[in-house]
C-alpha cells in the first residue's frame, strides 16, 4: 500500500476510503505520536477540531473527537470554519493539535483529514509517517479522569475575523465586491470580514446544505462569479474553494485572475511597503512563465518548489522568506498566517485596489500570462510518470519544438489518481496541440 498521507493530509471518498474507524484511529495515532515526541509534557493536552460543511464531516468529526478524547486529549469543537482558521486558532488558543476535516475543492462525496501542530503548521512528513506507522499498533488507553473532555468553542468565528481585519492595511470603503464561498467553510466568515473591512458585499455560494459544496461555484467554477460581478456592476469578485484556503478573483470586466496574478500584485505591494523579505517570492513549478518574467523585471527573485502548498511553506521557512503561493490560489503570507488563507488573500488583494486607486483590471497587467493548457490524464499508472523513458523522450521532443518559447511539465497529482500534463507556448493553439499529443503519450506509456 502507498503512503496514506498525500500532499494535503489523508483524502478520499468518505465512508469508503476515509471511514469513521480510520478517522478515529488516525486521531488516536496522532495523539500518541505527539505524546511520544514530548509535545504534551507537563500539561493536559488539548486539540481543536474544525470542518467544512460536507454531510460526511458530521460523522467524521464525531469519530475524530472520539479518538482524541479516548487518547486523553481534551477537545474543543470549532464547528464549520475555513482550514486557515483552524490553523490560526490552534496557535491562538494554545492547543497542542489542530484537526481539519475537508477535501478542499473536491466534490461533496469526498472528505479529508489534516493535522496541525501547536504552532499552526501542518505536521511534517516525518510526523505523518510516524502517525501512519502506529495506526495498527496496540496501545493502553487511559481510563477514569485520564480520558479527554469535549466542549464547543464559543467566539471562534469572531476571533478569527478580528485577526483577519487586524491585518488589512487600508479600508475597502467604496468598493463593491461579490464573494463566492462555494457553499463551503467561508460562507459566514468571508462576507463578514469583507463587510467589516468596509466593502459593499454581495454574496453567492453561501447556502451550504452539506451536499452542494463546490458544485458549480467557487474557485473551480468562476462562471457564476463572473456573471454576478457583471450583473451587479461590482469592482471585483472573490472566489474561494470549499475550505477557503484558496482565492481566485474576477475583474470588473469579467476577466479571471489566477493565483500567479494575485501573487504578482501582492509581491509588488509588499516590496513597495518594504515587507517582502529578501525581495523573494516562493512559487511552484506550475507558476506561469509570465509570472516569473514579471518578477524578474521587478527585481524580485523567485524560488521554485514542487507542487503543493506544504512545499512552498517548507521553502519559505528554510529560506526565511515571508511570501509565496501557487497558481491555484493558495497564497501564504507568513506575517499573518501559517498556511494558505483565501479570505486573507482576498482582503489584501482588494486593499491593493483601494490603496492604489486603480481597478483590478489594471493591477493584474503587471504580468502577461503565456497561454497555458492543462490536461488531466486518468486511469494510468501515475507512479511511473517520473521514470518512463518513453515519456521522457516525448517531453524532450516537445521542449525542442517549443525552442525556449514555452515549457512542458508532466507530474503525478499528489491528491488525485491522475497525471497532469501542462504546456505553455506562445499561442493557445500550439499549447493545446502539444498538450494533447503529450496526453496521448502518457496514456500509451503509462496506461
Amino acid at each position: 500500500m502507498g503512503r496514506l498521507f498525500g500532499t494535503d493530509g489523508v483524502r478520499g471518498l468518505a465512508n469508503r476510503d476515509l471511514t469513521a474507524p480510520l478517522a478515529m484511529n488516525l486521531s488516536v495515532a496522532a495523539a500518541r505520536v505527539l505524546a511520544e515526541a514530548g509535545a504534551f509534557e507537563g500539561h493536559r493536552p488539548t486539540a481543536v477540531v474544525g470542518r467544512d460543511p460536507r454531510a460526511s464531516g458530521e460523522f467524521l468529526e464525531a469519530a475524530v473527537v472520539a479518538g482524541l478524547a479516548s487518547a486523553g486529549v481534551d477537545v474543543l469543537r470549532l464547528g464549520v470554519l475555513p482550514t486557515p482558521a483552524v490553523a490560526y486558532l490552534t496557535s491562538a488558543l494554545d492547543a497542542d493539535l489542530g484537526v481539519m476535516l475537508s477535501a478542499s475543492h473536491n466534490p461533496a462525496p469526498d472528505n479529508g483529514i489534516k493535522f496541525f501542530d501547536r504552532s499552526g503548521y501542518k505536521l511534517a512528513d516525518e510526523m505523518e509517517d510516524r502517525v501512519e506507522a502506529v495506526l495498527d499498533q496496540a496501545w493502553e488507553p487511559p481510563t477514569g479522569a485520564g480520558v479527554g473532555r469535549v466542549r464547543d468553542a464559543h467566539g471562534a468565528v469572531e476571533q478569527y475575523v478580528a485577526h483577519l481585519i487586524s491585518t488589512v492595511p487600508v479600508s475597502l470603503r467604496g468598493l463593491r465586491v461579490v464573494v463566492d464561498c462555494a457553499h463551503g467553510a467561508a460562507s459566514e466568515v468571508a462576507p463578514e470580514a469583507l463587510r467589516r473591512a468596509g466593502a459593499d458585499v454581495i454574496t453567492i455560494g453561501t447556502a451550504p446544505d452539506g451536499l452542494n459544496i463546490n458544485e458549480g461555484c467557487g474557485s473551480t467554477h468562476l462562471e457564476a462569479l463572473r456573471a454576478a460581478v457583471l450583473a451587479h456592476g461590482a469592482d471585483a469578485g472573490i472566489a474561494h474553494d470549499g475550505d477557503a484556503d484558496r482565492c481566485l478573483a474576477v475583474t470588473a470586466s469579467g476577466e479571471e485572475v489566477d493565483g500567479d496574478q494575485i501573487m504578482a500584485v501582492l509581491a509588488l505591494e509588499l516590496r513597495d511597503a518594504g515587507r517582502l523579505k529578501s525581495d523573494t517570492v516562493v512559487a511552484t513549478v506550475m507558476s506561469n512563465l509570465g509570472f516569473k518574467n514579471a518578477m524578474r523585471e521587478a527585481g524580485i527573485a523567485v524560488v521554485e518548489t514542487a507542487v503543493g502548498d506544504r512545499y512552498v511553506l517548507e521553502a519559505m521557512k528554510d529560506g526565511g522568506f515571508g511570501f509565496g503561493g501557487e497558481q491555484s490560489g493558495h497564497v501564504i503570507m507568513l506575517d499573518h498566517a501559517t498556511t494558505g488563507d483565501g479570505v486573507l488573500t482576498g482582503l489584501h488583494l482588494l486593499s491593493a485596489v483601494a490603496r492604489r486607486g486603480r481597478p483590478l483590471d489594471e493591477l493584474v497587467k503587471v504580468m502577461t500570462r503565456l497561454p497555458q493548457v492543462l490536461v488531466n490524464v486518468r486511469d494510468v499508472d501515475k507512479a511511473r510518470a517520473k521514470t518512463s523513458p518513453e515519456l521522457a523522450a516525448a517531453v524532450g521532443a516537445a521542449e525542442t519544438e517549443l525552442a525556449g518559447g514555452g515549457r512542458v511539465l508532466i507530474r503525478p497529482s499528489g491528491t488525485e489518481p491522475m497525471v497532469r500534463v501542462m504546456v505553455e507556448a506562445p499561442s493557445q493553439d500550439q499549447a493545446r496541440d502539444v498538450a494533447e499529443r503529450l496526453a496521448g503519450e502518457v496514456r500509451a506509456a503509462l496506461g
